[in-house]
């Protein structure tokens, strides 16, 4: 029977639909086999048929699974909205041919191996198609009822986007282990068609994802990814992204020290806090995230209060809790007498809080510490650590009241709106499946407890909107040479010391005379010029710069030289400011400790450009060498504000020029008097399309 064209209804069906809830499905390569794909995604298929057609099809069996086969999708009544690809690679090219000529419009790609995937990928989405794959797991959705997949998987609010497909399986599977279903799920496989982006904008209206696990192996188009989970964020679905790290061609290529100096994954680390992502390193912490994230309120802040019934496991709590970046603070004398009031003589109250037995004698001593600590206000969550949650286990008549204590416990979380999370010794006892009803976050490991709410709360806090980029903060052409770099970034606001372009002794001799001894003299053309003997400094007299010029030309040949005043400003500190354009995620902008041992020293800091004037400061404050510029041992504090100045200015340009590559400038001299840049390296970018565009 010939193919009949899908309902005008269908017709119009767009964007993503056909992946989450098609009118129809079609299984290439179904079988009876439990130990071929073809059974897995003809079984999952089969039970959504009451929402949808379903069709299988195979060239040799007339019937799988107790359902009628046909061996050709030509041989179909009707026209499937997606056809899952499950047949050798060698095939798939025919089959999709075949599937186009009768109108297909979605294609999920299972097979791997497939030959010039690129080409075929064109040839589906030249037809007005698209493909999810190949080398698809598959995809699930919980509220459609649409199982394409290998293996089973239970409903639940987790939405799980994944390059690798069995990575993807196994977050499924950790999170079932604690109650956690997934909402949807997606294996990109090799993204030929359809991206992660793609998929990751359509959750932000899929109403049972309430937080999203994404694992990425590579960052097409970053950009716009991380803008995508930026609006995620926004709608109350935060994202928890694992990946292995970047490209690194950009660090392979780069021609200065910023390049050198910045790893892929602290540009993604940058590009997370500027979208409010969270960063996970295990598919471990993404689960123990995943739930924090869905039973407590997000934490206004870093200030945890750790409680405990052992002063050992307290003060580990403590101590795991500042490595993490968490602030135990110290309580104040009122919150401190009040606590002392309310348990037994010995007991530790200014945090870490050890309760010195009041728990066992009374179980409501937990939520009315916790109760105390929230309505302080002195801080932003609390972590329980110890025997809680073993109470009801090991003496069933205190079951009861344990679980009462721990529904308090939620109620008081979520109306004051900050978390409050439990390290248990206990293990799926009554008591941990009741924290898991009342929206109380539990771990076996403290560390796991730590590092969500860590997690968590540093997203929260290092979101940030990112300035508009200005019009027209540098407008000259990208040209090689420090003199070039030097015109194009003092159009930025860049400060530069005077000075002059020579090519000869005669015009090095004139230059000297209309500058303050000393000068420097530099061989502008070349990038690390300390290096070959491309400087020379303390000049003090034109002779000497006109013989210093004629030795450093037989050395290093023509080109342009400068002759530049020196900066002599005492308890000047060396830093670097740079910025490059990262080849997957875009423009940023770093910060650091600089100098000929910038190298040695790694210490850098890094963000998103642009960045604001505010979040330029706070760079500069994370650096290990900050206290060079507070002022170190009675030395003037250098200019701050001045140097934060510089840094969103540097940040402008490699935001607004597409055509830009790099920038350097180090060292920046920096002094009570503000930043004074005495190196600097701006190179084009290598794609020459882009190199001919400037924002404005």
């Amino acid at each position: 029977m010939g193919l009949t064209q899908p309902p005008a209804a269908r017709v119009t069906r767009s964007g993503l639909e056909m992946f989450s809830d098609p009118a129809s499905v079609a299984v290439l390569g179904a079988s009876a086999d439990p130990a071929k794909w073809g059974y897995w995604l003809a079984s999952g298929a089969l039970r959504g048929r009451h929402r949808r057609d379903v069709h299988l099809i195979n060239s040799r069996a007339p019937e799988v699974l107790g359902e009628r086969c046909v061996p050709r999708i030509s041989d179909l009544a009707e026209t499937p909205e997606l056809v899952a690809l499950c047949v050798p690679a060698a095939h798939v090219p025919a089959v999709v041919d075949e599937a186009l000529q009768c109108g297909v419009r979605g294609f999920l790609g299972i097979s791997s191996g497939v030959a010039d995937e690129a080409a075929l990928s064109r040839k589906i989405t030249a037809h007005g198609a698209r493909l999810v794959g190949t080398n698809s797991l598959g995809i699930y959705d919980a509220s459609t009822e649409l199982q394409l997949l290998w293996g089973t998987m239970r409903p639940g609010p987790l939405a799980i986007v994944s390059q690798s497909g069995q990575l993807g399986s196994e977050l499924a599977e950790l999170g079932g282990r604690h109650g956690l279903g997934v909402s949807r799920f997606v294996s990109i496989g090799n993204q030929s068609d359809v991206t992660a982006t793609e998929l990751l904008r359509d959750l932000a209206h899929h109403e049972k994802t309430r937080v999203v696990a994404l694992y990425l192996e590579s960052f097409t188009d970053g950009e716009c990814l991380f803008e995508t989970l930026s609006v995620l964020r926004s709608s109350g679905k935060p994202t928890i992204l694992l990946t292995v790290g970047a490209s690194v061609a950009s660090t392979r290529l780069a021609r200065s020290h910023t390049g050198s100096l910045t790893s892929p994954s602290d540009v993604v680390d940058a590009a997370c806090r500027k979208a409010g992502a969270i960063r996970a390193g295990t598919p471990g912490e993404v689960i123990d995230i995943a739930r924090m994230c869905l039973a407590s309120p997000t934490p206004r802040g870093r200030r945890v209060a750790i409680v405990g019934d052992s002063g050992g496991q307290s003060g580990i709590a403590a101590d795991v809790a500042t490595a993490q970046g968490l602030d135990v603070v110290p309580f104040s004398e009122v919150l401190t007498r009040e606590l002392a009031e309310q348990l037994p003589a010995g007991a530790a109250t200014s945090n870490p809080v050890d309760l010195a037995g009041a728990g066992e004698q009374n179980l409501n001593a937990y939520a009315e510490i916790a109760t105390a600590l929230i309505d302080s206000t002195e801080v932003d969550a609390v972590i329980l650590t110890g025997y809680f949650g073993c109470y009801g286990r090991d003496i069933e008549s205190l079951s009861d009241t344990e679980n009462a204590v721990i529904r308090r416990m939620g109620r008081l979380a979520h109306t004051a709106g900050s978390p409050v999370a439990i390290h248990t010794m206990g293990a799926d006892t009554t008591a941990v499946q009741e924290m898991l009803r009342s929206g109380v976050p539990s771990y076996d490991r403290i560390e796991s407890a730590v590092l969500s709410l860590s997690a968590i709360a540093g997203a929260n806090a290092h979101r940030r909107d990112a300035p508009a980029i200005s019009a027209g903060a540098s407008t000259l052409p990208v040209r090689p040479g420090y003199w070039a770099a030097r015109a194009l970034l003092s159009e930025a606001g860049v400060r530069f010391p005077s000075g002059h372009l020579v090519r000869g002794s005669d015009e090095a001799r004139q230059a000297a005379r209309q500058l303050s001894m000393p000068v420097v003299l530099k061989a502008g053309w070349i990038d690390h010029k300390s290096e070959v003997g491309g400087v020379v400094t303390d000049l003090t007299t034109p002779t000497q710069v006109a013989v210093a010029f004629d030795d450093m030309r037989a050395q290093l040949g023509d080109g342009d030289y400068v002759v530049e005043a020196q900066d002599t400003r005492p308890s000047a500190v060396e830093i670097l400011v740079g910025a490059r354009r990262d080849p997957g995620i875009g423009p940023i902008v770093v910060v650091g400790a600089g100098g000929t041992e910038a190298e040695l020293h790694r210490d850098v800091c890094l963000e998103i450009a642009p960045v604001s004037p505010s979040l330029a400061r706070s760079m500069i404050e994370r650096l290990r060498c900050a206290p060079l510029l507070h002022g170190w041992r009675g030395r003037p504090a250098a200019n701050l504000d001045a140097l934060a100045d510089l840094v969103a200015a540097v940040s402008q340009v490699i935001a607004g020029r597409p055509d830009i590559d790099e920038i350097e400038l180090n060292p920046v001299r920096v002094t009570a008097d503000g930043p004074l840049a005495v190196d600097a390296l701006a190179t084009a970018r290598r794609d020459a399309t882009a190199a001919n565009t400037i924002s404005t």
